[in-house]
């Protein structure tokens, strides 16, 4: 791998188990929820505080959390994407950064967003790839959030069109992969295969029953997965820096043999 993007990549994890474990605060612009807005910062470092390996912010968010000197250790991943509910398409997703810009902000990966099915899709795709080529040319890690979206896709969570979705990303040039929980959950292991090893999980929507997550969390680290990025569940908490503090212990603790996970 680039050295650049390497040594990059050791500081989005922590404990350097290559296991990840990121709070996604980009939907500031996608649908604008005020339990983020509306404390932003706060949230930012109770993640930190609570054990996260790193934020995923949109340029404007990222040097304000960059000063912070109480962040230190935790990473910071400059988001590339974007699209807002009151489009006439909000799975159509554009890129309004670069990764010169992520580069000279300090961020430690960029991330970028494409929606599998969308009548954009060919865009979405060629955005990817050209992201890919510039974070291979300057040395900084690339997340490609991957999802089945659009009039296209029947189901968006079958775990053979998830595992299709991964293999994509990885082809054109990414060195993490986000994607969403498949149903059922013992699909997982196809998605682990088709990442390489490379596979973060969405934590999804914050409606589920927070016991009924964490045992989703559980199955799909022993299963193999890299880490899990979880927002909604985050910042709509009471006390985030409790959340995170649970997720990190998932994702970062040593872990048993792999058990059949229950019916969901």
């Amino acid at each position: 791998m680039n050295p650049g993007k390497q040594r990059r990549l050791n500081r989005l994890c922590r404990n350097g188990d290559r296991r990840y474990l990121f709070i996604p605060m980009d939907h500031s612009v996608s649908d604008g929820p005020p339990q983020l807005i509306n404390r932003f910062e706060g949230v930012g470092l109770a993640a930190a505080l609570g054990g996260a390996d790193a934020l995923i912010v949109h340029k404007g968010r990222l040097p304000g959390l960059a000063a912070d000197p109480e962040l230190r250790g935790c990473g910071l991943v400059m988001h590339l994407s974007a699209s807002t509910v009151h489009g006439p398409d909000p799975d159509a997703k554009v890129l309004v950064g670069t990764v010169a810009e992520a580069v000279r902000q300090g961020a430690d990966a960029v991330s970028v967003h494409v929606n599998v099915g969308a009548r954009s899709e060919p865009d979405q795709l060629q955005a990817l790839g050209t992201v890919a080529a510039h974070c291979e040319e300057l040395g900084i890690p690339l997340l490609a959030m991957v999802y089945l979206r659009g009039p296209q896709v029947v189901d968006s969570y079958d775990a053979a069109e998830l595992a299709h979705v991964v293999s994509i990303a990885i082809d054109l040039g990414a060195d993490l992969v986000k994607t969403s929980m498949p149903r059922p959950l013992s699909g997982v292991s196809r998605l682990v295969e088709a990442a390489g090893g490379r596979l973060i999980l969405s934590g999804g929507s914050a409606e589920e029953e927070p016991a009924e997550f964490l045992g989703k969390a559980e199955y799909a680290m022993r299963a193999g997965t890299a880490g899990l990025a979880v927002g909604r569940r985050v910042w709509t908490a009471g006390e985030p820096a409790a959340v995170v503090r649970r997720l990190a212990e998932i994702v970062h603790a040593g872990v048993p043999a792999l058990a059949e996970p229950a019916a969901v």
